[in-house]
């Protein structure tokens, strides 16, 4: 049985943290590889709109919460055993994902865009992990 007994300032921190270190990594990272992937070079340097900043926060928002709620249901809360889950959940979902995305006739690189997306996803899951594992 899941419960919704979590600790939402942890949450909420979390979700801070992935965009962090999303812009980090898309802006100061990347950006040049990652428009190369999706055929957009004219992309780079451009200041993003509103929905590239407030769409992953809300996204980083829902795997957070969904990470809180198992690692709270599977009664995780040695540092080890989260950043294990957080691999697997981060591989078996997050970069899986990536990837299926990837294979999307829109987007002319396929395997460079899910090799420069993957490892941030897969990070920023282990993050998440690690930070509502020491705030438990």
């Amino acid at each position: 049985m899941f419960t919704l007994s979590i600790n939402w300032f942890a949450v909420l921190l979390s979700a801070v943290a992935l965009q962090m270190l999303g812009a980090a990594w898309f802006m100061g990272v990347i950006p040049k590889p990652y428009a190369l992937a999706l055929g957009r070079t004219d992309l780079v340097g451009r200041k993003p709109e509103p929905i590239f900043i407030a769409g992953p926060l809300l996204c980083g928002l829902v795997v957070t919460m969904a990470n809180a709620i198992l690692l709270r249901t599977f009664h995780i809360d040695a540092m080890s055993n989260a950043l294990v889950f957080g691999a697997i959940s981060g591989v078996g979902y997050l970069v899986a994902t990536v990837f299926n995305v990837a294979i999307n006739p829109n987007i002319p690189r396929p395997v460079l865009y899910g090799a420069i997306n993957a490892p941030y996803f897969l990070l920023s899951n282990l993050v998440s992990c690690a930070i509502l594992t020491a705030m438990t």
